[in-house]
């Protein structure tokens, strides 16, 4: 029988190294992986891992060098030590990075053999680790789903009402003015580089909208670009004919955060057109903002219910509504490309105005060629 062989480790953003380095691991025996607890993470790292326990076991379950993976059920550095006393290993495996004098002890203590392996790159890949990856820009986008416009005190001074949020991982480059609050998002990497602080996520929030419209500013852009970016989840922020909403309400609920994400899909839209304008020719009214809130009212109903109809509907009505009092959002290409999906998406809206965003799909069913989006569950940084 092959000796049994336990690893543990964080193994967020899987890269190149963490293969190579179980691949190596599963040299030595069967080998049995534990993944740290998220909270585990946080109290040993200052920062909660991009991927979640779960996903992070999921994708190290999956290669083909790992016979099984769990979450480990125990706390600090020796998190992995339930697991450990309970599958009884021959050997435990651990690289430089996470040797340390506590993990050999356990192991003397227990007649296990402790086997320390260097980082060594495989065949000519470069060489990986997750601290060096997480120096790449980790700050998030947003999507509004509904009531888009509201967050601007001359819309909501006719009815109040809410914006609802995703904040949503950089899994994708997006184009500037393409409707992913990219001009925001530039404020906040001037603000804080790659990643978001640590700290309460709403007064982070208005430290960076306070950043991107400083003293003078003509032009306010609307806040609900900064609580997008910095708010994990969906957020509904409520407003009442002023730049910062009376309320915010955030929704962090996996069920609803799965079921919301699979049923997104991003289409292209053609670049917007020079000379663009979206303020021209605007008719913003009573009426115009009382449907675009009752939209945004009926589409969080129908996110907190999973009634998938309703949430689509009322993205429809959104755009509807938004369209009605600023009809220059809408390029050339939209119709259209509304007309193709009508049958299959239950609804739409469009994330930038005048082209050069994407035609956002609510639908059941897949849409060849889009982009799917990983909705931001907590509030990550350094």
């Amino acid at each position: 029988m092959a000796p049994k062989v336990l690893v543990s480790g964080t193994f967020d953003l899987l890269h190149s190294g963490h293969v190579a380095f179980l691949t190596e691991a599963a040299s030595y025996g069967t080998l049995h992986v534990c993944v740290g607890r998220d909270d585990v993470v946080r109290e040993l790292k200052g920062r909660y891992p991009v991927n979640s326990e779960i996903e992070r076991q999921y994708l190290i379950a999956a290669l083909k060098c790992v016979h099984e993976c769990r979450i480990s059920r125990g706390d600090g550095l020796l998190d992995f030590e339930p697991e450990l006393r309970e599958l009884r290993p021959d050997i435990l495996v651990v690289n430089t990075d996470g040797a340390h004098e506590s993990k050999a002890a356990l192991c003397r203590a227990l007649g296990v053999r402790y086997v320390v392996l260097e980082r060594v790159p495989a065949g000519a890949l470069p060489a990986r680790s997750t601290t060096t990856l997480r120096t790449e820009c980790v700050i998030p986008y947003r999507i509004d789903l509904a009531g888009g416009w509201l967050d601007q005190p001359w819309v909501s001074k006719h009815h109040p009402g809410a914006v609802l949020t995703i904040s949503i991982e950089p899994t994708h480059v997006f184009n500037e003015r393409s409707g992913m609050a990219t001009s925001t998002r530039k404020k906040a990497i001037a603000l804080w580089c790659n990643q978001l602080p640590m700290g309460d996520p709403e007064q982070m929030a208005k430290v960076l909208f306070s950043y991107e419209n400083p003293p003078g500013t003509e032009e306010i852009a609307g806040s609900q670009d900064s609580i997008g970016i910095v708010m994990p989840g969906l957020n509904r922020s409520e407003y009442a004919g002023e730049y910062w909403p009376r309320a915010i309400t955030s929704d962090g609920d996996e069920s609803r955060l799965a079921w919301l994400e699979a049923r997104l899909w991003l289409v292209p839209l053609d670049p917007r057109e020079s000379g663009y304008r979206v303020l021209s020719d605007t008719n913003v009214s009573v009426a115009g903002a009382t449907a675009l809130a009752n939209a945004a009212d009926a589409c969080w109903h129908g996110i907190q219910s999973m009634d998938a109809a309703r949430t689509g509907a009322a993205m429809t009505a959104s755009y509807e509504a938004q369209i009605a009092m600023f009809p220059h959002m809408v390029a050339r290409d939209v119709p259209a490309m509304i007309e193709r999906y009508r049958t299959t998406a239950l609804g739409w809206k469009l994330s930038g105005a005048g082209g050069g965003g994407y035609l956002t799909l609510f639908s059941e069913q897949p849409i060849t060629g889009a982009l799917r989006v990983k909705i931001r569950r907590r509030h990550s940084g350094l």
